[in-house]
């Protein structure tokens, strides 16, 4: 792990502060392909909800379920998009992970 050098006068003194890599953790991906499926395991539970409170003549928990079901249909359309947009928002393996700041020109604190 890299060390900046320890700042002066800053709000924890003269402590050596981790250099973030850029890859930390080095497996994290976008959980929009969690979230697409969380999205339809929920619009199914709302589908199966509505039909039987229809059924039993419930009608605020129908309601309910119908509001879940609206909503759980527009993350659905959000995450879709946001896949298809590309490797912006659901980077791939072959993506490799943002190179570390070397502390160049330019670089706070230099």
């Amino acid at each position: 792990m890299h060390f900046r050098a320890p700042r002066r006068g800053g709000m924890l003194g003269e402590e050596a502060m981790p250099m973030r890599t850029g890859s930390e953790p080095s497996t994290a991906r976008s959980p929009l392909r969690m979230r697409l499926v969380l999205s339809l395991w929920g619009m199914a539970w709302a589908v199966l909800g509505l039909a039987a409170f229809v059924a039993t003549g419930r009608a605020g928990w129908a309601t309910a379920c119908g509001v879940l079901l609206i909503v759980s249909a527009t993350d659905s359309c959000v995450v879709v998009h946001r896949i298809r947009q590309g490797p912006h928002f659901q980077p791939g393996r072959d993506i490799p992970p943002y190179e570390p700041d070397r502390g160049g020109p330019g670089t706070p604190g230099h």
